[in-house]
């Protein structure tokens, strides 16, 4: 870091909140599960702060029943950062350009403005930075990554640099050139993976959602559950037994790592998992409840938890079929329907509420051959799907080595190209 730079405190450089401390936290009531509509009150979801973006929209409505907090309402020149959530979504920063009025913070977030000494944007691109992504970091506590905490007291201990104003303002404005076409390609890159989701999605209904006209049950031979194991929160090695979390059912492919170690002595080996293995998700938030995987190659000592299911397909049906077949979004959307909880956090579904899911009716020929139909479109959308995750990784590490040399002084000029930027920083 700049050693020419005078360095403070957070606290030393934050103005006082209405609460009378430099950080003012939310409030997390019971609201309902839509956005606020025009004229009401709403509380920001903690995906309303994104790296560097805040996204308004991610709100719920408050009820009439329930007085509105204007102390916590959200301005104009704010600084947010989420104070609570999973180690990725925990100590995210934005600044607030516009808001609609009457959005108030949740109790999962941070308000906190700088002082005179310090843009808000450039105080912005400080947290956003490495330097400080990895000292906020250090900061969390909790007893699992799931589930941490960002407190105020170890937060606004955070050293921040203050050089002088017109420095500052450089700064802002060299990154925020490169920034913004970096923003432009993030965008791109989010449009291309929509679209090929939505091309999956419809050669999936093409190939395996057709005229649905029998239920799961006349497929499947069984539905068996998992148990719970009480196990530990750190992974299980190859010579241990583990239990899988609902992670690794949630992206359609099967994810044995994602697992939790459990002692030996209470081990039900009934339970084990092997290949060829046609799993599904039976309680998870509202988009993955249902989400099914077959499992490929895999570990051995892998337990079913209580929360996954495990089908076994009736003499006639391909176990990869039926995956595909629960994988179609008309079968996803009689899953929603049936699915039961309050909460989009935590749904549940039945195994009679699975057994009810209607299904095409084709014999084992026609299974095989749409299995071949869809396979070469599969694996071009498993390529592109690499391809777009490889751009983004270069955008994002062409992003943090940008931050990191102008926090450095490496990054001066205004005339720099792309070209120019990625020799220099090495990406």
């Amino acid at each position: 870091m700049n050693s020419h730079w005078a360095w403070r405190t957070l606290e030393d450089v934050l103005v006082r909140q209405g609460n009378r401390k430099p950080v003012q936290q939310g409030w997390s009531p019971k609201c309902h599960d839509f956005p606020a509509s025009n004229g009401a009150w709403g509380v920001l979801k903690t995906t309303a702060i994104q790296s560097g973006r805040f996204v308004p929209e991610y709100n719920k409505q408050l009820p009439d029943s329930l007085e509105p907090r204007p102390s916590i309402e959200v301005r104009a020149g704010d600084l947010l950062m989420t104070c609570a959530g999973p180690r990725s979504r925990c100590g995210v920063p934005a600044l607030v350009r516009r808001t609609p009025d009457r959005l108030m913070m949740s109790g999962k977030m941070y308000r906190f403005r700088p002082d005179e000494r310090l843009d808000p944007r450039f105080l912005e691109l400080w947290l956003l930075s490495p330097v400080a992504q990895q000292a906020i970091d250090a900061m969390k506590t909790g007893i699992s990554d799931s589930g941490l905490n960002l407190t105020h007291a170890r937060f606004t201990k955070l050293a921040v640099p203050v050089p002088t104003l017109p420095e500052q303002h450089r700064i802002v404005e060299l990154l925020e050139s490169h920034l913004t076409r970096l923003d432009a390609a993030a965008a791109s890159l989010a449009d291309a993976l929509r679209r090929q989701i939505a091309l999956e999605r419809s050669a999936l209904d093409t190939y395996f959602g057709a005229n649905p006209a029998v239920p799961l049950a006349v497929l499947i031979e069984e539905i068996s559950g998992g148990r719970s194991f009480g196990a530990s929160n750190s992974p299980a090695r190859l010579d241990e037994w583990g239990i899988i979390k609902v992670s690794a059912m949630t992206r359609g492919r099967f994810r044995p790592e994602e697992n939790k170690a459990v002692s030996a002595e209470h081990v039900d080996a009934r339970f084990e998992i092997h290949q060829g293995d046609l799993l599904i998700s039976r309680a998870n938030t509202a988009d993955y409840v249902g989400a099914s995987v077959l499992v490929g190659r895999v570990r051995p000592k892998l337990l079913l938890s209580d929360k996954s299911l495990r089908i076994t397909p009736a003499a006639g049906v391909n176990a990869e079929w039926l995956w595909r077949a629960l994988q179609a979004p008309s079968a996803r959307r009689q899953i929603s329907k049936i699915a039961t909880g309050t909460k989009d956090s935590m749904r549940n579904i039945s195994r009679d509420g699975l057994r009810q899911i209607m299904l095409p009716d084709v014999d084992l020929t026609t299974q095989l051959a749409a299995l071949r139909a869809f396979a070469g479109l599969a694996d071009a959308l498993v390529r592109m799907k690499i391809e777009i995750d490889a751009a983004d990784l270069r955008r994002e590490r062409l992003k943090r080595a940008l931050l990191v040399a102008a926090f450095s002084g490496r990054l001066t000029g205004t005339g720099i190209g792309a070209l120019g930027v990625q020799e220099m920083i090495g990406v």
